[in-house]
């Protein structure tokens, strides 16, 4: 490979390089949603390509300096606008001072020319489609590199530099080519991420608002049905009273259902206590015994990494919260068996609570619906237990991961933070 070649891939490498900082920068910024990332901040991409091109440029033949700048200065102004524009054409008149130290008025003047005409274009650029884009790169590029032929007083002269300028303008007309076509696919990504994750949103939207539609409805049916009851004046006091007793629980059983729904929808918990994990077990475990030796199930508790660790959260929540998952783990195991529970300390100051049972176990596609609202591996099950789970050990800054497999059972790992003597003004 000569020098001319190599200078060249090095040169046109500086221009998509930045391109693909760009879209990392970009996806990072999305998946983490930095507060502090601002929208004008994406045209640093361009002026580090800018930069790039002038420090390795194809060819220096004084006073031309052959590289591919004009293409990040025209796509950054028409894309970003005539302040994008013009932030762009200071850094590259900035930067050919510095690297030249003299200032060339007839190629700056050219620059703005060119990014005057990119800044008038980019209120109607991104509206167009995308053949319209190449040829209006194309020719913004192809006039200012050919504009300069009228200030022959300034270059020198040859058929040399002559081949090598007709083959610099080529070069640059294919690289805006290439380039609109990366930065137009970028852009494509970026909006397709934008429709998927808002038409996540909205499925989820749906199939929650159907679940409380469906959960909500059957208690109050059923009160309705009563209370239309009571208008028969016929009926027994004892009766009336009964039917007074069923409706006043049908919708307790609403009211519940609308406090599960809020607690995934605010995963915050409001009043933090100081929770020993260790009882927070033992108590579960008491709970559910009955449950366990009905279905021939023998619960195994190895606390010894939790007999002295807290947490911070309500006690309430937390205590359904590993009985609902201890619960479906139970019910899971048709044939009876056990099921282990075991604590550990995670350094630095983090407790992990094990969940294993060798129940039916789960495939990968109800791994993945897991905690979603209405979703249940059990024939009348509703989905809320495992959602309000998940949604709980959120709000207490912990994660839950799940392993399972077909017919040979599942395994929960809680890990949850510390308790901190920091946290006391929070308790």
């Amino acid at each position: 490979m000569d020098l001319y070649t190599k200078n060249l891939v090095i040169s046109f490498l500086s221009v998509l390089f930045p391109l693909f900082l760009w879209q990392l920068f970009y996806l990072l910024h999305y998946i983490y949603q930095f507060k502090w990332v601002k929208k004008s901040m994406f045209a640093v991409f361009p002026m580090i390509s800018i930069i790039l091109c002038m420090t390795f440029p194809i060819a220096f033949i004084q006073p031309l300096l052959l590289d591919f700048r004009r293409i990040p200065l025209i796509l950054g102004t028409l894309y970003g606008g005539y302040k994008v524009g013009f932030l762009l054409l200071s850094v590259a008149m900035i930067g050919r001072y510095v690297i030249d130290g003299e200032f060339y008025l007839s190629y700056n003047f050219i620059l703005l020319i060119t990014t005057i005409c990119a800044a008038i274009l980019s209120k109607y650029y991104l509206q167009k489609p995308l053949k319209v884009k190449i040829v209006v790169n194309s020719v913004l590029i192809f006039f200012s590199l050919i504009t300069l032929t009228i200030f022959p007083d300034h270059l020198p002269v040859g058929n040399r530099l002559m081949n090598i300028r007709v083959e610099h303008w080529f070069l640059n007309v294919i690289g805006m080519l290439i380039t609109t076509l990366l930065t137009e696919v970028i852009l494509i990504n970026f909006d397709l991420l934008h429709k998927s994750i808002k038409a996540k949103k909205l499925e989820v939207a749906s199939h929650l608002a159907a679940s409380i539609s469906h959960e909500i409805g059957n208690p109050l049916t059923a009160t309705k049905g009563f209370i239309q009851l009571l208008s028969d004046e016929k009926i027994p006091i004892d009766t009336r009273n009964n039917y007074l007793k069923i409706a006043a629980k049908e919708l307790d059983q609403a009211i519940d259902i609308i406090d599960d729904y809020l607690v995934f929808a605010k995963s915050a918990l409001i009043n933090k206590e100081k929770i020993s994990v260790y009882e927070v077990l033992q108590c579960v475990v008491t709970i559910l015994a009955p449950l366990a030796n009905v279905n021939k199930v023998k619960i195994n508790t190895s606390l010894g990494g939790g007999q002295d660790c807290f947490v911070l959260g309500e006690r309430k929540k937390f205590e359904q919260c590993l009985i609902n998952i201890v619960k479906n783990s139970i019910e899971s195991m048709t044939s009876g068996g056990d099921i282990q529970i075991t604590t550990e300390s995670v350094m630095p100051s983090n407790i992990r609570i094990n969940i294993q049972d060798k129940g039916i176990g789960m495939n990968q596609g109800q791994l993945d619906r897991l905690g979603e609202p209405y979703f249940s591996t059990k024939e009348n099950g509703t989905g809320l237990g495992m959602m309000v789970s998940f949604s709980v050990i959120k709000g207490m800054g912990g994660d839950i991961k799940v392993k399972s497999e077909n017919g040979k059972g599942t395994f929960f790992s809680i890990q949850l933070p510390t308790y901190n003597q920091k946290f006391n003004s929070e308790v």
